[in-house]
C-alpha cells in the first residue's frame, strides 16, 4: 500500500540526513513557486500566510535564497527535516536503513511547494501551506496550480509497488489537493478519536501524531494488506468497526490522562 502524510510548518534545523538522499520529482515546480514567493514582500507574505511579522521576514529570506538545485549543502531530507506533530509520531530518525528503504517506496509527503515528496528527498527550508491563496499563472491558489499532478504522481508511485490502495493519513487541507477523479486508487482514511466522559471526539494534536504513528506502523510491519491496518494499537488506539463507515476507519482510545 501507499500512505500519504502532510508536511509540517516547523523544521528541525539540527536534523542529520542519512545516506542515499534523492531529489524531489517536482523541483522545477518548486523553483517556479519559490519565484512567486520571492516577488512578495514580507508584509504580503504575512497577509498571505496569516503569520507574524518575524515569520514573514524569515520566509521572505527563505524565498530569496531558494536555490534551483537542492544539495546536501542547502537542503535536508524531508522526513527528517519536518518536525511537527505528525513527525513526532513517525519518528523517522529512528528508522533503520531497511525501514527507510521501504518508506522511500511506500510513503509520500504532500507539499504545497514540492507537490509530492519521498522521505529521502532533499528539501530547502520553506513554509507554504497547501491552502495558501498564492496566485500564479495556473490559478488563484495552490489547488489550481497542482491540478491533477499530485494524483498522477500517486498513481505512478502505487503502480511501481503494485498496489491499488492508498492510506490517507494527511490532513483535509493537503489531501484536498489530490484530484480524486484522476486518482485510480482505493482510499482508506484512518480517523483517530479520543473518548472522554463517554463522548468520542477528534483532538487535533493527538490525531496528527497518530497519523504519523500509523505511517510508522505500516513501515515497521511492511503492511501491504489493508486488513493489517486494523491491528494498529500504538498509543492505545483500537479499531472500531461499529464506528467506521466504508473506507473511513475509526480508531478510538480513552482520552490520555495528563
Amino acid at each position: 500500500m501507499l500512505v500519504v502524510i502532510s508536511p509540517a510548518k516547523r523544521l528541525d534545523e539540527a536534523a542529520i540526513s542519512t545516506p542515499n538522499e534523492t531529489l524531489p520529482v517536482f523541483q522545477d515546480a518548486a523553483n517556479d513557486l519559490a519565484g512567486y514567493g520571492r516577488d512578495l514582500s514580507p508584509k504580503a507574505l504575512q497577509k498571505l500566510m496569516g503569520i507574524s511579522e518575524n515569520l514573514a521576514k524569515l520566509n521572505a529570506d527563505r524565498f530569496a535564497s531558494f536555490a534551483k538545485a537542492s544539495t546536501t549543502e542547502n537542503a535536508k531530507q524531508a522526513a527528517l527535516f519536518f518536525a511537527g506533530d505528525t513527525y513526532a509520531g513517525l519518528e523517522a530518525a529512528t528508522l533503520d536503513g531497511e525501514q527507510m528503504d521501504w518508506a522511500q517506496q511506500h510513503l509520500r509527503i504532500l507539499s504545497g511547494l514540492y507537490g509530492v515528496l519521498r522521505p529521502r528527498d532533499l528539501i530547502q527550508p520553506y513554509r507554504l501551506e497547501m491552502g495558501s491563496r498564492l496566485k500564479t499563472k495556473r490559478g488563484k491558489n495552490l489547488y489550481d496550480y497542482w491540478g491533477d499532478t499530485l494524483s498522477n504522481a500517486l498513481n505512478d508511485a502505487a503502480a511501481k509497488i503494485d498496489t491499488k490502495t492508498l492510506v490517507n493519513c494527511a490532513s483535509v487541507e493537503y489531501f484536498g489537493a489530490v484530484d480524486l477523479a484522476a486518482l485510480n486508487l482505493r482510499v482508506i482514511t484512518p480517523v483517530f478519536m479520543e473518548q472522554k466522559a463517554g463522548t468520542p471526539k477528534i483532538v487535533s494534536f493527538f490525531a496528527k501524531k497518530a497519523r504519523g504513528a500509523m505511517a510508522r506502523f505500516m513501515i515497521e510491519r511492511r503492511i501491504t494488506d489493508p486488513e493489517g491496518l486494523k491491528d494498529f494499537d500504538t498509543g492505545g488506539y483500537q479499531f472500531r468497526a461499529d464506528m467506521s463507515d466504508g473506507d473511513r476507519w475509526v480508531f478510538l482510545r480513552d482520552y490520555p490522562e495528563t
